[in-house]
């Protein structure tokens, strides 16, 4: 295949505007004379709201609404961005009586100035009664139930249990797992556990609202889900979603974060009540606990293999921490078994229990890997514990087991809805030469398992392997629109939202491919619910796969169209027509003309037509992307620091559209890998605050502790992907932190099984040992 523009390195199109700070973003288009908004959140893990005394609060001078659970309808909704019918429990109310987290919400306040408002917060007094606190996600079960509400359910019932604070189990089995293990010659048995990882994108969430001149409500956000955000302030707000409209501008990161909707409820509460323009922009902390984080976890697992390597049988049982919500619980809870064991297809039996039960900590959700991440690191972390108990490579032990190109497993047809009976065979899957590859450039051989560098100073090196998804099979989909317009240009719509990773670059590369036009003849605007076709939004990486074969289908019938009205021009047959993207060619009198020229005949002179063209896509198969990510870490014997000199990550991600955008996709979620295994944590008080509750308390990886990231990608082509292309975003954070903790064991020892690896926890290991 010839290309001309996929595949090459382009520069986002909005990067020098990006770089000079001439980009516009939410707050920046906020009306001057917009009501301040703030929330007034609680200081209590679990209690009853007694009484809520505002008076003192609505004397301050520029305060024009107070709003409480009294003000307000009571009414359950999920926040979570999901398709319809939402898979995550309708267990949140506006506002309400009880409160089920340290930041919950409680009041909402409107003023004239951030000043008056936030002095408001201050004289408002709440008389609270003291619930059960549930911290514990072990004993979640034996405790009084976080959610008595009679009104909350389940539109998707995945074992929706709120007297028993489970806000949903999933389970699947593939062949007799306990008879297969108990014949396995070696069985590998462990628990492993990954921590709640803050989203920690650039700008916080924000969002205004107003009313148009028709009386609608106009809900400015920072958002990656346009459309689930008007579905659900509709059902929330008890109204139509006609007269709701959602435009989404340019957003600084999201991260799963803003696949939640949170800031949008109260300045549209505030707009109703009052009619006026308001806006909310959340500070730092409101984010860390009034929002959500990845979900923290707890896998047991349980492998059974012949001395040989083959590993013959997988069970994994997990519980997740759901927080106060069960937003995202069931789904990403799944996403931890259905898009792993499906790496292992050798299996002869395989078996995932997953239990999601409320707490009162702050909401999980949704977050770059979705799940997977936190079930790759406990497969893939046990599987290089299989390895050296069998003393083999871990790199041999995948290569025996791992799926391969043109394979399958009767679990992608099992996990995937519509799947239906046909195989489901991998052809796509450069997994075989991602490790390969891999290999090589860590320089496997020369460094495995590990080396003293000096007396205090050694190394070891580990790898991992990983998949993901290229949207959601069967459930959600994209549009696009084109336009062909009067000069030759051609608009293109598209509810797709770009959150930082160049996305409208790309969707533009694939546009441009495919009608045979420069870049610059295409117009693109973006994730306007009133203007803008229908787009799930950005998650489940499928903005590329998805909304870039919608870009396909639509292209291939505007060029039908073209040819269509230009035979009519020359009034011959449509046989006779060729386009190239700058002229049309009539064979059969050998005339032609521009593109340009001739939009504008068929607009003012002969034919009279707007040529408009709206194409649709959803994904009916799995077409996942691999990853194999190998790191090499320096541990200090002598402080217990960890420190990762070199991490290579080779993707199969089949088509990079654009190559220079997907290796800064890889290198991004390297480094939030990184993070996850040796830095972040979220730790909470006995009374259930949230310790590391801003971004000083917080610990991300800067790029001082951070060594070299390479990244390389394998030449693919996945022929359901648009030009060959499957997803990046999210695969390229799993194989962080099992390479990691088993490049620590093999540099001193010390094995780590709860996450992160701090210092601290490897220092108390290596010291163990010297006892």
């Amino acid at each position: 295949m010839s290309l001309k523009i996929v595949k090459q390195s382009l520069p986002k199109m909005d990067g020098m505007s990006l770089m000079t700070g001439k980009a516009v973003y939410t707050d920046d288009m906020a009306p001057k004379d917009a009501l301040v908004v703030k929330v007034l959140r609680s200081p209590h893990a679990h209690a009853k709201i007694l009484a809520i005394n505002k008076s003192r609060a609505e004397k301050v001078p520029g305060v024009v609404c107070i709003l409480t659970h009294e003000d307000v309808i009571r009414k359950p909704f999920t926040r979570a961005g999901q398709s319809y019918p939402e898979l995550s429990p309708h267990d949140k109310f506006l506002l309400d009586s009880t409160v089920r987290h340290v930041g919950d919400d409680v009041a909402i306040i409107a003023a004239e100035n951030q000043q008056a408002a936030e002095k408001a917060l201050k004289l408002i007094k709440v008389t609270y009664e003291a619930l059960p606190l549930v911290l514990d996600m072990e004993k979640a079960e034996e405790m009084p139930p976080i959610h008595p509400e009679p009104e909350i359910l389940a539109k998707v019932n995945f074992g929706f249990e709120p007297q028993r604070n489970i806000a949903g189990v999933v389970q699947f089995e593939l062949g007799e797992t306990d008879s297969v293990l108990a014949d396995c010659e070696v069985v590998v048995r462990h628990t492993y556990q990954t921590q709640r990882q803050a989203q920690a994108m650039m700008e916080t969430q924000r969002s205004f609202t107003y009313l148009d001149h028709y009386g609608r409500l106009v809900v400015v956000s920072s958002t990656q889900i346009p459309f689930h955000v008007r579905r659900i302030l509709a059902n929330a707000l008890d109204m139509p979603a006609s007269k709701i409209r959602v435009i989404k501008p340019r957003i600084g990161g999201g991260f799963g974060s803003k696949q939640t909707v949170h800031s949008e409820f109260y300045p549209a509460l505030i707009t109703m009540k009052t009619g006026r323009p308001a806006k909310i922009v959340y500070s730092r902390k409101e984010v860390f606990c009034g929002t959500t984080s990845r979900h923290g976890m707890t896998f047991e697992i349980a492998l059974g293999a012949t001395k040989a390597g083959m590993v013959k049988v997988i069970d994994m049982n997990g519980i997740w921490d759901t927080g106060a919500y069960g937003e995202h619980a069931s789904t990403t809870l799944g996403s931890a078994g259905k898009k792993v064991l499906t790496l292992y297809n050798r299996v002869e039996a395989c078996r995932f229990r997953g239990k999601a039960v409320y707490t009162n900590h702050v909401p999980g959700g949704a977050l770059r890997g979705y799940g997977v991440t936190q079930g790759i690191f406990a497969l893939e972390s046990a599987m290089n514990e299989l390895a050296h108990q069998l003393e083999m490579d871990p790199v041999s032990l995948r290569e025996k087991n791992m799926i391969r190109q043109g394979e399958t497993t009767p679990l992608y047809n099992m996990v995937t809805k519509g799947a239906g009976k046909e195989p489901m065979l991998m052809n796509s899957c450069m997994l075989e030469t991602c490790v390969e590859r891999g290999k090589e450039l860590i320089d496997w051989e020369a460094k495995y398992p590990g080396r003293k560098i000096d007396h205090h100073r050694v190394r070891g090196v580990g790898m991992a392997i990983s998949q993901q998804g290229s949207g959601l099979p069967n459930i959600d989909m994209a549009a696009a629109s084109l336009k062909l317009n009067d000069d030759g240009f051609f608009s293109l719509t598209l509810g797709a939202t770009d959150i930082g990773t160049g996305s409208d670059t790309i969707l533009t590369q694939i546009a441009a491919e495919a009608l045979g036009v420069s870049m610059d003849r295409i117009i693109l605007y973006t994730a306007d619910t009133d203007i803008t076709p229908y787009d799930s939004g950005a998650y489940a990486s499928s903005t590329t796969y998805t909304t870039g074969n919608a870009i396909l289908d639509a292209a291939e019938k505007m060029v039908k169209e073209i040819i269509k009205t230009a035979a009519l021009y020359f009034e011959t047959v449509e046989e006779n027509i060729d386009f190239d993207g700058e002229k049309i060619i009539c064979r059969h009198s050998s005339e032609s003309i521009s593109l340009e020229l001739f939009s504008q005949k068929i607009t003012y002179q002969t034919i009279h037509q707007q040529l408009s063209v709206t194409g649709s896509f959803v994904p009916k198969k799995a077409a996942p992307p691999f990853m194999a990510g190998f790191a090499e870490v320096e541990v200090d014997l002598e402080t217990g620091q960890v420190r990762v000199e070199d991490f290579v990550g080779v993707v199969d991600c089949g088509t990079p559209i654009n190559p220079m955008l997907a290796k800064v996709q890889a290198e991004g979620g390297i480094v939030q890998g990184i993070g996850l295994a040796l830095y972040e944590e979220a730790e909470y008080t006995e009374k259930g605050k949230l310790v590391q509750d801003t971004l000083m308390q917080y610990k991300i990886p800067g790029r001082g502790e951070i060594g070299n990231l390479r990244v390389e990608l394998v030449e693919g082509f996945d022929d359901t992907g648009p030009y060959g292309a499957k997803s990046i975003g999210e695969v390229v954070v799993n194989t962080v932190a099992p390479a990691v903790t088993d490049a620590i064991y093999n540099a001193c020892g010390v094995r780590i099984r709860e996450l992160p690896a701090t210092s601290e926890k490897v220092f108390k290991q290596i010291k163990k040992q010297m006892e």
